[in-house]
């Protein structure tokens, strides 16, 4: 509504980029609904006709007020965007600035750039404990000096059911040198202890139910001959030909994990990535010296490494059973090995076997000859090379993507519409996907981890990945920052929850032909609607279909 000529507004989805040069092109959405334990996200769009004019105050006047939270949404430099052979799913190609950044308000009050579109992200989190019923948001802007300069009025319908506990195992890899790093914090410094802790609550609080637990230090994303910070959290000491093992630091973790409602612990992989030739870096005590004892110089089909992990997989797996926690616990042999690496892979994967009986080892992989031949039991393919798997009927599958995932399928980097994003959580639901990987919750290094980035203005790593492949937080002055991306990712597992709930009333067939009914063909992970409205109309669709079970 504009009160003031000099002042547009309009009320968007969450599924809008609202771009500085560009008006929306999105229908205005005015109303919603959501379930009583859901998280909510709208956007009011702006742009001011004036001279540049700061200190501008904001207001919510609602009945459910104190569930609701305003951000700013941030422009980010985006100076790769996507790849060159792209598809046509993108919203621009071009560098430039991009919105992605959610930012508290400014205690001075925001400023209105003359000529600029932006928005604010508005968060509806009524955490279960509203009345269900239809209430009124309305957000005001104010000047300085008190005159009203616009306002916008969003309808919101609580629906007096809940959602029920995610099913699917969600990680996006955590990366706690990168934390300390950042933040110039001594790593397990109290300091980094507490920072950590606050980057597994956000994780947590968007649906992140699995953390990389690096009892060594990750061979992730690594330089050959090169090394991330030790973020070992295994102490490992060395007499003779005998290792004696330490668990303080990882009951630490555990318990942190646990005060924060982590779900699953991902024990880090065991083997050097792309290939499975070497050793993690492990460091060790040797006759009172604080050394590495294994890493790239390490055979990994060597006698020295077997007999350390002859050594050490006893002893972590009586920690994890005595611990109880045994049914939370996936390992990982080597990330993404391809068939050139079937040879090294089988070897790696018989030293860990002959311990981890019971136990579900996961690897991000794309090659169907790697299940075929029985070298990975729970296989993690990438969302565009899943049609193997599923045509073979894989049980318990997971998929996963990072920046090869660019064509057709869904993804989250900056330039694409948020809607590609969020149309996993039906796929997902679709085809009984039990897990998700994501390579980069916050991995603020360049390619290889030759040198720290600065998220806030390298969005691409270095010129390496699409903008926004590598993290999904940003590092605030205090703790974690979100992004859209994260948001609405988030989104897209609470529909799958809602899908969850409703297929417990109609079934899963019948709850499939309500996806479908509209469609020209059937979805897939590379077919599926494109637009935005459709996708938001679907999961009002199903809420109300859910409102007759009341």
């Amino acid at each position: 509504m504009n009160l003031n000529t000099m002042l547009d507004t309009r009320l968007v989805s969450s599924l809008e980029k609202v771009f500085p040069d560009s008006e929306p092109v999105a229908f205005e959405r005015k109303k919603s609904s959501m379930l009583s334990n859901e998280v909510f996200a709208f956007q009011v769009a702006y742009r001011w006709n004036a001279f540049l004019k700061k200190g501008i105050r904001l207001h919510v006047i609602s009945q459910i007020a104190s569930s609701v939270t305003l951000r700013t949404v941030e422009l980010v430099p985006v100076e790769m965007p996507v790849y060159f052979d792209h598809d046509d799913n993108v919203l621009r190609a071009t560098p430039g600035l991009y919105p992605d950044l959610l930012k508290p308000l400014c205690a001075d009050g925001l400023a209105l750039l003359p000529g600029q579109w932006r928005s604010l992200w508005v968060t509806v989190d009524p955490k279960g404990k509203v009345v269900p019923g239809k209430y009124t948001i309305e957000v005001i802007f104010e000047s300085n000096e008190g005159d009203l300069l616009g306002r916008e009025i969003f309808e919101i319908e609580i629906i007096g059911m809940s959602l029920p506990k995610q099913k699917l195992v969600n990680t996006q890899w955590f990366h706690s040198d990168c934390i300390a790093t950042w933040y110039k914090v001594d790593i397990f410094s109290e300091e980094h202890w507490k920072l950590i802790n606050k980057y597994i609550k956000t994780a947590v609080e968007h649906g992140i139910n699995m953390i990389l637990t690096p009892v060594f230090t990750p061979p992730l994303d690594t330089a050959v001959g090169g090394e991330r910070p030790t973020v070992q959290l295994v102490d490992v000491e060395k007499t003779g030909d005998t290792y004696h093992f330490g668990f303080d630091k990882l009951s630490r973790w555990v318990k942190m994990c646990n005060d924060n409602g982590v779900g699953y612990f991902e024990i880090s992989h065991l083997f050097t990535q792309w290939g499975a030739y070497h050793a993690p870096k492990i460091m060790a005590t040797v006759d009172g010296v604080y050394k590495r004892i294994f890493g790239w110089e390490t055979d990994a089909a060597g006698e020295e490494y077997k007999d350390f992990l002859d050594s050490f997989l006893p002893a972590l797996i009586g920690y994890i059973k005595e611990n109880g926690l045994k049914e939370r616990c996936y390992f990982h042999v080597s990330d993404e090995p391809n068939k050139n690496h079937l040879d090294s892979y089988a070897n790696a994967s018989g030293l860990l076997k002959k311990h981890l009986e019971g136990f579900p080892i996961i690897d991000a992989l794309s090659d169907y000859a790697f299940y075929e031949k029985g070298l990975v039991k729970n296989p993690i393919p990438a969302n565009n090379h899943i049609k193997p798997f599923l045509d073979n009927n894989v049980p318990n599958l997971w998929t996963y993507y990072c920046c090869g995932q660019y064509k057709k399928v869904s993804n989250r980097f900056i330039d694409m519409p948020s809607a590609r994003n969020r149309i996993i959580g039906l796929q997902l639901y679709k085809f009984d996907i039990v897990g998700f990987l994501q390579w980069g919750y916050n991995f603020w290094y360049s390619h290889l981890s030759r040198y720290p980035i600065d998220p806030f203005r390298v969005t691409d790593g270095g010129f390496w990945v699409p903008a926004g492949d590598a993290y999904s937080v940003y590092p605030g002055a205090n703790g974690p920052l979100e992004s859209i991306r994260l948001e609405v990712f988030f989104e897209a597992l609470q529909d799958l929850s809602a899908l969850n709930l409703l297929g417990e009333y109609i079934g899963k067939d019948e709850l499939i032909k309500v996806l479908e009914q509209d469609l020209d063909q059937p979805l897939t992970f590379d077919e599926y609607p494109k637009e935005a409205e459709w996708l938001l109309n679907k999961r009002e669709e199903i809420n109300k279909r859910l409102q007759e079970f009341i």
